[in-house]
């Protein structure tokens, strides 16, 4: 089975994932996985932004929450060649930038130039 690394600068959080899809027991290192990492938000590329819109109730609800307890679910971003997309956690992007916090944790699969293809259409 092929492996593949995920650069990471040194200065970003780690988060190990405990889950396994292939039935290994948790802290037996898995190959292929999400990773979950702390990115900073303008290292995140929103592609599909303009074309959405954000339901300003639930972004403020999203605020008072991560304010309080901080986020309880990452986002998902794909990383494709070192660059990070994400399309979804709209609302909780944005809870992010507007309480001005620099970084948002993120479940972060690998993808290829084609995955990232089918995701813009």
């Amino acid at each position: 089975m092929a492996s593949s690394f995920l650069r990471v600068p040194s200065n970003f959080k780690i988060f190990s994932v405990s889950a396994s899809s292939n039935g290994a027991p948790p802290g037996v290192p898995q190959q292929g996985g999400p990773v979950i990492l702390e990115l900073p938000l303008d290292k995140i590329r929103r592609p599909l932004l303009r074309t959405r819109s954000n339901d300003p109730q639930k972004v403020q609800e999203l605020m008072d929450s991560i304010a309080q307890i901080g986020l309880q679910v990452p986002i998902d971003v794909l990383e494709v060649d070192g660059v990070y997309y994400g399309f979804s956690g709209c609302h909780r992007f944005e809870a992010h930038q507007r309480l001005g916090l620099p970084t948002i944790r993120c479940k972060i699969r690998k993808g290829t130039k084609e995955t990232l293809r089918h995701h813009l259409r």
